[in-house]
């Protein structure tokens, strides 16, 4: 669509950094990823499209307390070049989850995983809640961070975090902290602070966007974010934008009152759960149902290619892992949740989206 039909819709930056409070003690990314507790097993993942992938320990795969929902990479957040892409050395992968049902949604919220070792026979992996630092006289509470976390995007320390029509949550990976009084975090030891959001506007003459679920472009010259609006094919818009990101500050490029417009507006396809790039050819996932296979979409928005069925029941968000030559993908069903990843080639081929490639119906 036309670059000012796109630029109708806008992330508007918001919410100073909330303070913590006393008590707390920031200990970021690395003081996690030393403190793993929970273990995943590889496994044969079911799909055409698979080329490999694990699955949770026994409680988190088949809870129906807590869904996953989002994922996103090292090489995502520290570039695409064959050296680099990973934290301290390691390939470190990120996934979100939403607390199921309304007592889950008041008390929980929302949290993310951090999983890694994901290429030996048992990754390893632990949650971190997301939370709202809010003040209420005195007191410095922790409120839950309340959003379906449809799709996430770590970009250098950001972590962007999909809010469906109010936009997104931004956190920063450094601003992880230690919590001594567990009943203060719900049970977890870790916790991630939201920094700020970007609220969703639009020109009146417009429907809201949706933002179920995200991703990274990485380019040569620029880089964006990638969000895209899940709905069934009764949905009236099914929609994919693009908006511009700033390499220094590593947060959306906007203008002096921190208004980011979008670059791209695109129709996708009904019922997508994700969507990337691979060069200048999109990569989307698409739910069936549950029992259903789900479908992988080549190509790019109006001529998208359909390989049906090719992935396990369930897909949801999408990253591209340029270093593996792979996209990683995962699956939300009690009981059949896999991580999972996709062989660029032959499934994604830049420059080849108009070819035929095995599963393609």
């Amino acid at each position: 669509m036309p670059a000012d039909l796109a630029s109708r819709f806008r992330l508007a930056l918001a919410d100073p950094p909330r303070d913590l409070g006393r008590g707390f003690r920031r200990v970021g990314l690395r003081a996690v990823v030393a403190d793993t507790n929970r273990v995943a097993r590889r496994v044969d993942v079911p799909g055409e499209a698979v080329a490999e992938g694990f699955t949770w320990d026994d409680h988190d795969a088949a809870t129906d307390r807590w869904w996953p929902q989002g994922i996103t990479t090292s090489a995502d957040a520290y570039g695409h070049d064959t050296g680099a892409g990973t934290f301290e050395g390691r390939d470190v992968l990120l996934t979100s989850w939403y607390a199921h049902g309304r007592f889950g949604r008041r008390l929980l919220g929302s949290r993310i995983t951090v999983v890694v070792d994901i290429d030996g026979a048992a990754p390893v992996y632990r949650h971190v809640l997301l939370v709202e630092p809010v003040r209420v006289g005195p007191l410095h509470l922790l409120r839950p961070v309340r959003v379906h976390a449809g799709g996430i995007v770590w970009y250098g320390d950001h972590l962007f975090v999909a809010g469906s029509g109010a936009g997104i949550r931004v956190f920063r990976l450094d601003d992880i902290t230690h919590v001594r009084n567990r009943v203060r975090a719900r049970g977890y030891r870790y916790v991630l602070p939201q920094t700020s959001t970007y609220a969703a506007e639009q020109d009146t003459d417009h429907e809201p966007l949706t933002y179920s679920f995200l991703s990274l472009d990485r380019g040569t010259e620029a880089d964006s974010l990638v969000a895209g609006e899940y709905g069934t094919k009764d949905s009236p818009t099914h929609r994919l934008v693009r908006f511009p990101l700033d390499r220094d500050t590593q947060l959306l490029r906007g203008d002096e009152r921190g208004r980011s417009a979008a670059l791209e507006l695109h129709d996708g396809q009904p019922r997508m759960q994700g969507a990337t790039l691979v060069g200048g050819t999109w990569a989307v996932t698409a739910s069936a149902g549950e029992g259903r296979a789900g479908d992988l979409w080549v190509g790019r928005p109006g001529h998208l290619h359909r390989h049906r069925g090719v992935l396990p029941t369930g897909p949801e968000d999408v990253a591209h892992w340029p270093q593996r030559r792979q996209l990683w993908s995962l699956s939300e069903w009690p009981g059949r949740r896999w991580v999972f990843g996709i062989d660029v080639d032959p499934w994604v081929t830049p420059g080849r989206a108009d070819q035929p490639a095995p599963g393609e119906r």
